[in-house]
């Protein structure tokens, strides 16, 4: 008995660890045969996180060291939390971009400030992730579509390039918005640096090259490491050229941030919009090489891993992170098979961050802005683009009108912008869904859409109908224009008209007033209104008593099928009148 009682409890402790530490379950089950693969994968993607972590606290606005702790504590979080076992965590260009636009007036200037609202953000960014996964609101991450989140990682891709530009070519940029940078760009042509921009230019040829003939070598670490030796060998800072400067080695410290009720409003505010773009964006990296290694993943937990690994970054004084699709396809490709990847990863940098960070101080800038603007350019989607122009333009002017708010209205408020669009194209789709006539098709079991089958019969003095959405307050008045349009084309007078119901799932005490109002109207003129294979499920959301008792819901009879509908309207007409 005892053994029985202590293998239940071993189960029950397997599946919760299961459900909230996923990773770990990994490696207490862990098969050595991977070990080979994930320590060659795990190196790989510590000498991409590198620079690009350094690159990215660069659009954050913080110190190249913090980009660093961004990108190395996650990995060991997520590698405990996460459900994928591809997925890497880390700074991702939107964030980035994100937290500097939040940050920068509340700091107005001091980066001490700046440092500690940082902090307050990335931790409050975590919360919320926590929240909304132990809540189970995973499904948030539909409620950005597909053409609207690439629209809107468009338009930051294209902020984040044009950002670069002054970097690149080495003159001052002063502008702030995209327009003006743009602007800026061409008043201070004459302004270029020449030997920045030959560096700049070289980085950016050797990234491009790298990644179209060598996508498996890790191009940010070689140009890192030859924009150095090309600083040392030719002197370039006596030329003009910036570099990075030093950065601290060792191991972050935890640091709490000072809390500031004034500002804690909006830096709440930012967050729920940096959670929900961030956490989207990750998901769909995470689901898209889960589906190629053919496994499931859990998008409630996946929101509790992202809020942990924020919450460690936040400690380590760095910055929100995300699942970071370039790093999660080099880890796909050198063969990783576990989340031992993060872990192997994690201790390649901390490794650097004790014994290699004197190189760095030499690190030209505008190789930097090179991986960045490379980078950013891995963000504009252009396949999408063109598959939306072939398949529905409506979508496209969607993804579009999202990239101009994002250039035009900047990054935060055009995540709200982002999801107004989405909701109004829900709204769009639901307001006005699909409806039918159906008729009898010859030599086809059961009733058919007319537009679809020329050849359907109708029935005379009959009027099947069919609305293939839900109906609901904000599209009841459809609903009622469309039955009153077909009664209208109907070449026969009507007797009945009735609702085939059965794509209903769902309706609302407003909808209900109408139909009710719109039966009394139909009566007037001698029509009868009627429902057939309504679902019970229907009125789960009202007071049972209330629909049982309801004079109106019971004075006609149920049909369940159209076939008894078309029975008992034969049957009525072949009684004699009254």
């Amino acid at each position: 008995m005892r053994n029985q009682s202590d293998a239940i409890t071993a189960k029950n402790l397997d599946r919760w660890l299961h459900r909230f530490v996923p990773g770990l379950m990994t490696f207490l089950h862990y098969q050595r045969t991977d070990f080979r693969a994930d320590c060659i994968a795990g190196l790989s993607v510590a000498a991409v996180c590198l620079p690009v972590g350094i690159a990215y606290a660069e659009i954050a606005g913080v110190p190249a060291v913090y980009g660093i702790y961004s990108a190395l504590l996650p990995l060991l979080a997520y590698a405990l939390f996460g459900s994928s076992r591809q997925l890497v965590t880390g700074p991702d260009a939107a964030t980035c971009l994100m937290v500097a636009a939040a940050l920068g007036p509340l700091a107005a200037g001091d980066p001490q400030r700046y440092m500690e609202l940082m902090i307050s953000l990335t931790l409050i960014t975590g919360l919320f992730n926590i929240v909304f996964g132990l809540c189970r609101f995973g499904f948030i991450a539909n409620f950005l579509s597909h053409p609207i989140l690439v629209g809107y990682l468009n338009g930051v891709a294209l902020i984040i390039l044009v950002g670069q530009l002054p970097k690149l070519l080495g003159y001052r940029g002063e502008a702030g918005d995209f327009f003006g940078k743009l602007m800026e760009f061409t008043e201070k042509v004459d302004a270029v640096h020449l030997p920045t921009m030959i560096v700049g230019g070289a980085a950016l040829g050797l990234l491009f090259a790298l990644k179209r003939w060598a996508p498996r070598l890790p191009a940010a670490l070689l140009a890192v490491a030859l924009g150095i030796l090309v600083v040392k060998i030719l002197q370039l800072e006596t030329h003009g050229v910036a570099v990075l400067g030093a950065v601290p080695a060792g191991l972050p410290s935890l640091h709490l941030p000072s809390f500031d009720p004034s500002r804690f409003k909006i830096l709440v505010q930012h967050a729920a919009g940096i959670a929900l773009i961030s956490f989207t964006s990750g998901i769909l990296t995470a689901k898209s090489f889960a589906r190629r290694n053919r496994y499931p993943i859990d998008a409630n937990q996946e929101l509790i891993a992202f809020g942990v690994c924020n919450i460690v970054s936040g400690l380590a004084q760095g910055f929100p992170v995300t699942g970071a699709d370039s790093r999660t396809a080099v880890n796909n490709a050198m063969g990783g098979k576990t989340q031992l990847v993060g872990i192997v990863a994690a201790g390649a940098m901390v490794l650097f961050l004790l014994f290699f960070t004197t190189p760095l101080a030499s690190l030209p800038n505008t190789v930097l802005a090179a991986i960045i603007a490379v980078s950013s350019i891995g963000l504009i989607d252009l396949s999408s683009l063109r598959e939306l122009y072939a398949a529905s333009r409506r979508e496209l002017a969607f993804s579009l009108i999202t990239t101009a708010g994002v250039l035009y209205f900047d990054v935060l408020p055009a995540v709200f912008l982002a999801i107004m669009l989405t909701f109004l194209w829900m709204l769009l789709a639901a307001s006005q869904p699909r409806d039918a006539v159906l008729g009898k098709v010859p030599g086809i079991t059961g009733f058919h859409n007319i537009a679809d089958y020329p050849d359907a019969i109708t029935i005379p003095g009959l009027l099947l109908y069919r609305f293939e959405g839900n109906v609901l307050f904000f599209n009841i008045d459809y609903f009622k224009e469309r039955i009153m349009a077909e009664i209208a084309k109907s070449p026969t007078s009507l007797e009945w008209v009735v609702v085939d119901a059965s794509p209903v799932n769902l309706v609302d005490i407003t909808a209900l007033h109408t139909l009710l109002d719109l039966r009394e109207e139909l009566e007037g003129r001698g029509i009868k209104l009627k429902f057939a294979r309504v679902k019970q499920s229907l009125w789960k959301f009202f007071n049972a008593r209330w629909v049982t008792s309801h004079p109106q819901f019971n004075k006609e009879p149920r049909y369940n099928t159209l076939a008894s509908v078309v029975e008992d309207f034969a049957q009525r007409k072949q009684q004699p009148a009254a």
